[in-house]
């Protein structure tokens, strides 16, 4: 079992992941790129990534035994002392970050490079010369699409994480709410 302050650290790591993310996919959208590729999405990876595994296990050893209520509803799959509204909140902020993401797919328009000096795109196997703000802008695409999937984590880390943190303080589920039943 994870101890409760770990999860209270992996709980906050998820959520500075996810607001380094917003803000960063926010400037790039405006036009502006507040750091390189590299420093960005590794700093929202290691924000993300331990939090999101650890609000798996957790998730997984305390509903272990607990079967949805309804395969189709989607308030089903949260646990029950989780409040509707942040499922519901935890939803759109997952929702935006994929938009974020499918936009900047929608952007590119091929592979850029530095070649002798040049910046070159290529596009099914034609290569043109471009402009460096176009280079430019195809890497803040890429950055955006990045960011966006580790935003999309980071929502989900922070809503599992969370849950298992307001685990203790939860009223016990009653036997409408399918709690204890084994997993079929």
């Amino acid at each position: 079992m994870i101890p409760q302050r770990w999860m209270l650290v992996c709980a906050a790591m998820c959520s500075a992941g996810l607001l380094w993310s917003a803000v960063l996919i926010a400037t790039l959208m405006a036009g502006a790129s507040l750091v390189p590729t590299g420093v960005a999405v590794g700093v929202a990876a290691a924000l993300t990534v331990p939090g999101v595994i650890a609000g798996v296990i957790g998730n997984r050893w305390y509903y272990r035994t607990t079967r949805p209520r309804s395969r189709w509803s989607l308030t089903s799959w949260v646990p029950p002392h989780v409040p509707h509204w942040a499922s519901m909140l935890a939803g759109v902020l997952f929702f935006a970050f994929w938009l974020a993401v499918v936009v900047a797919f929608a952007g590119l328009d091929g592979t850029t490079e530095l070649r002798d000096g040049q910046y070159v795109l290529t596009v099914d196997d034609r290569t043109t010369v471009v402009t460096e703000s176009d280079y430019s802008h195809q890497g803040d695409l890429e950055q955006q699409i990045s960011l966006g999937v580790l935003g999309a984590l980071a929502v989900g880390g922070t809503f599992m994480t969370g849950a298992v943190v307001t685990h203790h303080a939860a009223p016990q589920p009653t036997e409408t709410q399918s709690a204890g039943l084994p997993l079929a």
